[in-house]
């Protein structure tokens, strides 16, 4: 399976709504602290817009209603990878992303046989308070040989200066949430990911 290498994290449809027109490929719905009648909406309104730009849309944690409004892709935490169901997962057809920080989250992420691993942080983030360290580039290169042929996703104070290093030390996507969201101009933020992300694409 390939991924994007641009693989953009929002909290709200709204968001997809006004980036995935400019060409984005690749969104995970990141959303929090919903009641279950508003994170289906959001997850609805997500699916929908996605169809109709061609991007190919990933829900984070929230897998039972993910299977249940025909979704075809999640991402899970450890904590959630715990708890949820992985039979019933796959039964589904739903293909599956997995957060890792460090070698243990690592193997309990391999053991669930999933569609790409996700590393971070590799440099510091002001998303969340994180008990990581930076992992930094080698780690990335650590990681790869560890997962390969499974996509490795970067995450964690990319932004386009970056991307060169993260891709040279073997991620085959690399995820942003604040470095657009948090910008001035976040489509022209998007636009800059998208033309950078372009010769890995």
């Amino acid at each position: 399976m390939k991924l994007d290498p641009f693989y953009l994290i929002v909290d709200s449809a709204a968001w997809i709504e006004r980036l995935a027109p400019l060409g984005v490929r690749l969104v995970q719905l990141r959303v929090k602290n919903l009641n279950e009648a508003a994170l289906r909406a959001e997850i609805r309104k997500a699916k929908a817009l996605c169809a109709e730009h061609q991007c190919q849309l990933i829900v984070n944690d929230h897998w039972g209603p993910a299977i249940e409004e025909g979704c075809e892709f999640v991402h899970l935490g450890q904590e959630d990878l715990q708890a949820a169901d992985l039979a019933q997962i796959r039964a589904a057809g739903l293909r599956l992303g997995v957060s890792t920080h460090d070698h243990l989250e690592l193997e309990t992420g391999l053991a669930a046989k999933p569609d790409y691993i996700a590393l971070g942080p590799v440099y510091a983030t002001i998303l969340k308070k994180m008990k990581w360290a930076p992992q930094g580039l080698e780690r990335i290169s650590e990681w790869k040989h560890r997962v390969a042929p499974i996509p490795l996703v970067a995450i964690g104070g990319l932004n386009p200066d970056r991307l060169d290093g993260v891709f040279a030390a073997g991620a085959d996507s690399a995820a942003v949430v604040t470095d657009i969201t948090l910008n001035d101009d976040p489509e022209a933020r998007t636009r800059e990911w998208i033309e950078k992300t372009d010769q890995w694409r």
